[in-house]
Parts: structure tokens; C-alpha cells; sequence
């Protein structure tokens, strides 16, 4: 998702036509491309599993932006309990599953423009209709992406943001 916001970038110069209002990743922090051959290792746009052991979803944590319409997001990954993923795989094309309540994970992205570190914050994934990736909240605390989730973020935070990402300062793509 953009909007036509475009913008002069601090730290090249150039004028990008649009601000982009998210990003994301293809894998947990904990995936490697090495696992692709191993038969109890798996990653999907959606979901991850690695030695049969560990359980992932993708979702978004959307930030308002303030005194806009927009929302910014991250795509990020969660992981689950085994049993939590299954049931999430279970309902995953089941109309209604937004009906679900919401499963407990940790945060298995970094996201390198938040300091201390963004791995392992605690999150409730929220089901949404089918075709929506689900909603992830994080743990009400002090974390800088926590407060930025609670209180939204201001169109020059997502030009910051940009510029950051842009020129690899970020890992999410």
C-alpha cells in the first residue's frame, strides 16, 4: 500500500514518487534459506514451520498515522504454540474465523530501526476474514513499536522510516 505523498529523500537527495505506508518480510528472523531442503521445514507467504518444531504466522502491525486516514504497517512473523498454529491452520479458509480468539505469540522479527530490539516482544495475533492477514498487537509496554502502535506515528516518522529502509539502516523490505 502508497499514497502519492512523494518525497525528497534526506539521504540520497532524489524525489521518490510515493511514501510507502509498509513493509514487510518474507521469513521469521529465524528462517534460513539452508532449511529449504530439510522435509520438516516449510515457508509460505503465510505461515513458516521449521523441523517440524516451530510454528509461524505472518501478520501486520498497523500504526495509525496521525491526522491521516492511513495506516502504516509491518508484515511481520509471530510464532505460535503447536496447538494455536494448528487450530490457526484449521479455520485458516473458514469464513467467520475472525470469530477466533486471539493467539498469544512472540515476535520473531527484527525490525532494526527500534531500539532494544523488536525479537520476542509479546503479541495477541488477531484472526481476520479470510484473504486479511491477521492483526498483530503487541504487549501494551514502553517498547518504541508498542507506543507507536498505541499512539500512532506522523507522516514524517513514515518519511524517516522510508529513508531508513531505502538505504538498508532497516532489514524489513
Amino acid at each position: 500500500m502508497s499514497n502519492d505523498l512523494g518525497f525528497t529523500c534526506s539521504c540520497c537527495g532524489e524525489h521518490h514518487a510515493e511514501l510507502p505506508m509498509g513493509y514487510s518480510t518474507i521469513g521469521p528472523d529465524v528462517w534460513d534459506q539452508s532449511l529449504a531442503d530439510d522435509p520438516d521445514s516449510t515457508v509460505s507467504s503465510d505461515q513458516c514451520i521449521i523441523k517440524g518444531q516451530h510454528h509461524f504466522i505472518k501478520g501486520l502491525i498497523e500504526i495509525p498515522v496521525i491526522g491521516s486516514e492511513d495506516v502504516f504497517s509491518w508484515g511481520v512473523w509471530v510464532s505460535l504454540s503447536p496447538d494455536n498454529f494448528a487450530r490457526a491452520l484449521e479455520v485458516w479458509n473458514t469464513s467467520g474465523r475472525e470469530a477466533e480468539k486471539p493467539y498469544f505469540g512472540w515476535l520473531t522479527t527484527e525490525l532494526s530501526l527500534y531500539s532494544p530490539s523488536t525479537l520476542n516482544l509479546k503479541t495477541n495475533a488477531h484472526t481476520r476474514p479470510v484473504g486479511q492477514r491477521p492483526f498483530i498487537e503487541l504487549e501494551p509496554t514502553d517498547h518504541p513499536l508498542a507506543v507507536e502502535q498505541r499512539t500512532g506515528i506522523t507522516l514524517d516518522r513514515v518519511r524517516e522510516i522510508a529513508e531508513a529502509v531505502l538505504h538498508n539502516s532497516g532489514n524489513a523490505s
